[in-house]
């Protein structure tokens, strides 16, 4: 019998770190926008021992996503699948940020429900900004939850240019109400799905926030948290242990919030959410 297959997509700083944790012992199958960070993180990875292969990925694209799928299926049985790609407000337009992360996101949900091995599990990475985000109308989640990917962008509030700068914490947001929606589905093959928010977690992407324009908000947020610390990849890469493995096994649906309690702080009024 051939070895598991992991597929890890997005090799930044939380991807790597998670591809590092679940690889051994199994297929990694590696997939990224960027050609050559994939080829970087891939070498790295062998190096280490790990069994990987690559495949160049644009998540904002159906089809793009069902080669990747239909490649991991080749591979193997398909026991793990993590999504960690996105775009972050310092680092691209609203409407890259809402089709790489609500689109590209409700893509993978979709297409890897159709390969996900029965046991097996999944893991999105959203954000914390999802949980910072004011309330949506039931009408409004029930769109961002059920409405088929090819039409997400459709809706009158995921529209960039209404969304603007609110447009990360929406698809992230998004993520949420999607893995739920999703766990039915993957439920039908014996698999389970979850997400996980993470806080500000010191990554490439990170860093360029906090040296951004809301890098000072940041920073009153991690002082006001009860850990009062930056977060770690392999912080990220634990949780994502712990939700894909044999303890986890009757947890679906679910957002696991690993932020070091900054939404703790604003929930329990030790913190504005302006701040």
């Amino acid at each position: 019998m051939g070895a598991n297959v992991v597929v890890v997509i997005g090799v930044g700083g939380m991807g790597q770190a998670i591809a590092r944790r679940q690889g051994a012992g199994n297929k990694l199958l590696l997939a990224d926008f960027n050609e050559t960070a994939l080829a970087s993180v891939a070498e790295l990875l062998r190096g280490q021992g790990h069994d990987v292969t690559t495949q160049v990925v644009d998540v904002s694209s159906r089809v793009s996503v069902s080669a990747l799928a239909n490649a991991a299926a080749e591979l193997g049985p398909v026991t793990q699948v993590v999504h960690t790609a996105g775009l972050s407000p310092v680092q691209a337009p609203a409407a890259a940020v809402m089709k790489v992360d609500l689109l590209g996101t409700a893509l993978v949900l979709e297409e890897f429900a159709r390969v996900i091995a029965p046991g097996g599990a999944g893991v999105v990475v959203a954000s914390m900004a999802g949980h910072l985000l004011p309330p949506l109308s039931a009408e409004q989640a029930q769109a961002l939850a059920h409405t088929p990917a090819d039409h997400l962008l459709n809706l009158p509030f995921t529209d960039p240019d209404t969304a603007g700068q609110g447009a990360y914490g929406l698809a992230k947001y998004g993520n949420r109400l999607r893995v739920q929606a999703a766990s039915t589905t993957w439920g039908e093959r014996g698999a389970r799905i979850n997400s996980i928010s993470p806080g500000v977690i010191a990554t490439p992407m990170g860093q360029q926030e906090l040296d951004g324009e809301s890098g000072q908000a940041m920073r009153a947020m991690i002082a006001a948290s009860g850990t009062h610390r930056v977060g770690t990849p392999d912080d990220i890469a634990e949780a994502a242990a712990f939700l894909l493995g044999p303890g986890a096994t009757f947890i679906t649906g679910n957002d696991l919030l690993v932020d070091g309690g900054v939404v703790a702080a604003v929930d329990s009024g030790r913190l504005t959410p302006k701040a």
